[in-house]
């Protein structure tokens, strides 16, 4: 595998760094203020040619190999600029399984930032087991046309801002429940439905939040695939979601530890060589990954593996930042804090260890 620039990607990364250079300091970085902000960011990234290269072109992407994904995540890390927004899930999980007329609906307002977007799976009862969910979708009786949602959903990132959610609702409580879901696209702007923000022990207030269903109606037309398809459509969702190549994680990584290396006076810490062996194993196997995709690979249950390493090299920098800096540094200090959730969110470890047990070694078949 060659890892060096194309002419393409280096022209494409030189134009990113003087962009980056022009934007430094108008955007915070870290805390409920990136968040306040993230739209405008998503927004500015996109105007610069930035944000969704890889996504087709018919939606408002530029249709760009991968990797000028990963190269803007990777000179948004050494800029010290806030991350790249995350949608991949959403726009991969709405591609593959939307009809047309929903693709050219939402797609574009989706990639442009003009619309924000938020994820309604996980729910207090049904989180690493999601077809457990409890969220009903039912058919009025005097209209056809239209479902009515109620249930409460929680861990539902951006739901403070967002626009539509992406909802899991239960629509067939007679069948086996991995085949009774269904999943709607419901305006956030509507009676019968209430957000309340969830504190992170970061102090971040405005990354998560619950959101509780009591009525809310969503068209027919806007169910994404046929009845009982959520399933599917959430595996789509939760696989890609699990992928370090589409995060730009390695990068975030790789910033981190320097910064901490810049700051040890004397011996490194065993927890901060150990921290920058994680990151960059991380780093190769994402361009392993890149590699594959160009060649066609598609992964699968191999996200599980990919979650695993994330977890596993987020914690070993969070540990690393606990031993140099301690919580002298609120954003080395922060970065401990939240990777202790990358064990739970997204799936938790076990499952992933589930799933390479059952889907990819083949025990207990």
């Amino acid at each position: 595998m060659d890892f060096r620039d194309s002419p393409d990607e280096a022209a494409f990364r030189e134009r990113l760094r003087g962009w980056l250079t022009e934007q430094k300091g108008k955007f915070p970085t870290s805390g409920d203020a990136y968040w306040a902000k993230a739209g405008e960011w998503h927004q500015a990234l996109y105007a610069a040619g930035f944000f969704g290269t890889s996504w087709p072109t018919e939606y408002g992407g530029q249709g760009l190999p991968p990797v000028f994904d990963v190269i803007v995540d990777e000179e948004i890390a050494k800029a010290g600029a806030p991350a790249r927004p995350s949608l991949g899930y959403l726009v991969v999980g709405l591609s593959h399984h939307g009809s047309e007329e929903l693709r050219q609906r939402f797609l574009p307002g989706m990639i442009n930032g003009t619309e924000r977007w938020c994820q309604g799976f996980s729910e207090p009862g049904a989180g690493s087991d999601l077809a457990a969910l409890t969220t009903t979708a039912t058919q009025c009786g005097d209209d056809p046309d239209t479902y009515v949602i109620d249930g409460h959903k929680i861990w539902t990132s951006y739901s403070d801002c967002a626009d539509w959610c992406l909802v899991l609702a239960r629509t067939d409580k007679e069948v086996p429940k991995h085949k009774g879901i269904s999943a709607f696209i419901v305006t956030m702007h509507q009676p019968g439905i209430v957000q309340r923000p969830l504190k992170m022990i970061s102090g971040v207030t405005k990354e998560f939040g619950q959101v509780e269903f009591d009525g809310a109606r969503v068209p027919a037309a806007n169910m994404v695939g046929a009845p009982g398809d959520g399933w599917k459509l959430a595996m789509t969702v939760v696989s890609h979601e699990r992928e370090p190549s589409t995060l730009g994680f390695s990068a975030r990584y790789g910033k981190l530890v320097r910064q901490m290396a810049s700051r040890v006076e004397g011996p490194t810490p065993d927890e901060l060589s150990w921290a920058w062996v994680q990151t960059e194993m991380l780093r190769l196997h994402v361009r392993r990954r890149l590699s594959e995709q160009l060649d066609g690979i598609t992964h699968g249950p191999d996200g599980s593996l990919d979650k695993l390493l994330m977890t596993w090299t987020e914690q070993s920098v969070g540990h690393a930042a606990l031993a140099t800096v301690g919580t002298d540094d609120e954003e080395l200090f922060g970065a401990y804090l939240y990777s202790r959730a990358q064990s739970v969110m997204g799936g938790t470890s076990q499952i992933q260890k589930n799933i390479i047990a059952g889907r990819i070694l083949g025990l207990g078949v």
